[in-house]
């Protein structure tokens, strides 16, 4: 059986005192959507710096094809991390570039591609991605939705294997918030890369992935289908999934509940 593209085994992390990560036990599958859901400030974006390794675990290991990312020499860690793209909750466009020269910029830093090359990429990146005619524009000039599109296309531009998103729909009204994560499911299917999304958009984001994992006290507490988790007896699960406080179910019936930096790869 072929190892996972992405395997977390016991990945701890703190920050002085705060324990964050506490043990994560995860895997990735090539090809496919997963997402992280969970609380606010359990650690989901934490861990997705992990994968990307803007983050350096305290203990445990994160696997690549079933090899330890800390065995891997410096060039090695450098291949592995052109193979990521990343696009941020606040899509982190730059006010004072073009719309072209936001999507050029990871080319640039990467590559040393001709200007006629690069110009060539970025605009056939900009038609897949049915951004046209808006190349001399700046983000301010852009819709909300647009400018999702042009960070996205930003993530796409080097042909990633492997695209982490953090919170892609935040801010958004449920329309456009369908709009772009029925943006995601496209792209991921035309181009063929690997997801790995951090959302509250529950039950929205689960049309979309074929894995969901559930963190909770450090942990993982459940990883399965969209399907399994909707189905999941676990209370703590149950009551996330139905958006329901804490206080709102009698602990008699469901159980106690127990609720209780950029840097790159060393």
């Amino acid at each position: 059986m072929d190892a996972p593209l992405i395997e977390f085994r016991n990945l701890r992390k703190a920050f002085d005192a705060n324990v964050v990560l506490d043990g994560v036990n995860l895997t990735v599958e090539q090809g496919m959507v997963t997402t992280i859901i969970g609380r606010s400030g359990v650690g989901k974006s934490v861990l997705l710096k992990h994968v990307v390794g803007l983050l350096t675990p305290d203990g445990g290991e994160i696997l690549f094809h079933g090899q330890n990312v800390l065995d891997l020499s410096r060039a090695e860690r450098k291949a592995l991390k052109a193979k990521f793209a990343y696009m941020f909750q606040s899509m982190a466009l730059f006010d004072s570039m073009t719309v072209f020269e936001n999507i050029a910029l990871p080319l640039k830093e990467k590559f040393h591609l001709p200007k006629a090359a690069l110009r060539e990429r970025v605009r056939e990146k900009m038609r897949q991605l049915d951004l046209r005619d808006i190349e001399n524009l700046y983000p301010s000039q852009l819709s909300g939705g647009m400018r999702r599109r042009v960070a996205l296309a930003r993530a796409l531009i080097t042909n990633p294997e492997i695209v982490l998103f953090d919170e892609p729909t935040t801010g958004l009204d449920p329309v456009r918030k369908n709009a772009v994560l029925r943006m995601i499911n496209r792209y991921q299917r035309e181009f063929g890369f690997t997801a790995v999304m951090v959302s509250h958009d529950i039950p929205e984001v689960f049309s979309i992935s074929q894995k969901v994992a559930m963190l909770e006290n450090g942990k993982i507490l459940f990883a399965g289908t969209h399907e399994e988790i909707l189905a999941c007896a676990d209370p703590v699960v149950r009551r996330f999934i139905r958006g329901e406080e804490e206080e709102t179910l009698d602990d008699s019936d469901w159980g106690t509940n127990h609720f209780g930096v950029m840097r790159g790869f060393p």
